[in-house]
């Protein structure tokens, strides 16, 4: 389930991810299969090329990108999250988010 998003922030993440432009979306998630994590950040672009490419320099595996036909994306979690939020300079969302 996911919370802590409005319809503008997902709708700017959604735009961005259909110009082929990497997207970042963090928000409140619980998943029983994921236990400790309360976010998840979704990296997307409608370019594969290009998600591979942004996200081979994390040492991001293709095979965990999330194809959806529309928008594909990885999705991010714990230290890892924080870590490429850091290094990507997404300090908004790391403050909102408390991560």
């Amino acid at each position: 389930m996911a919370f802590g998003l409005n319809r503008h922030e997902l709708k700017a993440w959604k735009e961005k991810v259909e110009r082929g432009e990497i997207a970042f979306l963090t928000h409140y998630w619980l998943d029983d299969r994921f236990p400790g994590c309360t976010t998840v950040t979704k990296v997307g672009c409608n370019d594969l090329q290009t998600l591979m490419t942004w996200g081979a320099q994390y040492d991001l595996s293709p095979n965990w990108i999330h194809r959806d036909m529309k928008y594909p994306h990885y999705d991010l979690f714990g230290e890892k999250q924080k870590a490429i939020l850091v290094e990507e300079g997404i300090w908004e969302q790391i403050n909102k988010f408390d991560l």
